[in-house]
């Protein structure tokens, strides 16, 4: 069984930056293969980590959907809708030296995410095993955890940004970690895009409060954002960046 390590926070704290760091960190580190999963709808690990992302779940559950009510109907003459969803999830897979994506995505319209959800949650465990870890960027919350999609979880990155709404989200998350029994191995608060200051009395009592056990501070880093200006994958950031260095200080207690 892959371990599974899940990142989770507020929308907007970071997250899918240090989830693409870590698996990057993996890689270099031989500890493949990893299979990584973008659950977050908004999705955009794949442009952290530099590859191209063909199709996603959300468009192929678009084309069920939608066959046989268009002239171009998507799924051939003579394919059953099985064979043709079997065909497009083989497809679906981001296949990298170290790791394999896959994308979540989001629908088009305004049907629900349950159809997105039971694809996500078969692929997964139809492949995990074939993997040494499983990491997970998931939505602003711990929806695809608390619907089951995720076989277990051994470790939960809780990522906060320097507000104390932030940390209260995070807090938020613990708490249905603990409500649904997952008990992870590992859980962990990090707060990152920290000011050169450090981070302010007022949120560290919050964390207190809120009774998080704070791994460490990602400070606020210059080249992330130059790096996502260009266009750039995060994962390409140099050794001695401030946010890379301050990261991997920390992987020894997630994995």
């Amino acid at each position: 069984m892959a371990y599974t390590i899940a990142f989770a926070g507020k929308g907007g704290t970071g997250k899918t930056t240090l989830t693409g760091l870590l698996i990057d960190y993996l890689g270099k580190k031989g500890k493949g293969p990893i299979l990584a999963v973008d659950a977050d709808a908004n999705s955009n690990l794949n442009e952290v980590l530099g590859v191209e992302v063909e199709t996603t779940l959300g468009e192929i559950r678009e084309d069920v959907v939608n066959s046989g009510l268009a002239v171009d109907d998507p799924i051939p003459t003579g394919m059953s809708k099985q064979d043709y969803l079997d065909f497009k999830l083989a497809s679906a897979m981001v296949e990298e030296d170290d790791y394999d994506l896959l994308v979540m995505g989001r629908t088009q319209g305004k049907g629900c995410y349950c159809f997105v959800n039971g694809l996500l949650q078969s692929q997964i465990a139809k492949v995990a095993s074939q993997y040494r870890y499983l990491v997970v960027d998931n939505e602003a919350g711990m929806e695809h955890i608390s619907r089951g999609i995720l076989p277990h979880v051994d470790a939960v990155v809780l990522v906060s940004d320097c507000s104390r709404r932030g940390v209260q989200a995070a807090g938020r998350i613990a708490g249905l970690v603990r409500e649904l029994k997952l008990e992870p191995k590992v859980m962990k608060l990090i707060i990152n895009r920290a000011p050169p200051g450090g981070v302010n009395e007022g949120t560290m009592d919050e964390v207190r409060k809120q009774g998080l056990d704070l791994l460490g501070v990602v400070p606020q880093d210059e080249l992330v954002y130059e790096y996502d200006c260009e266009g750039r994958p995060t994962v390409s950031l140099p050794a001695g960046s401030k946010a890379r260095a301050a990261f991997e200080t920390m992987i020894d207690e997630i994995i």
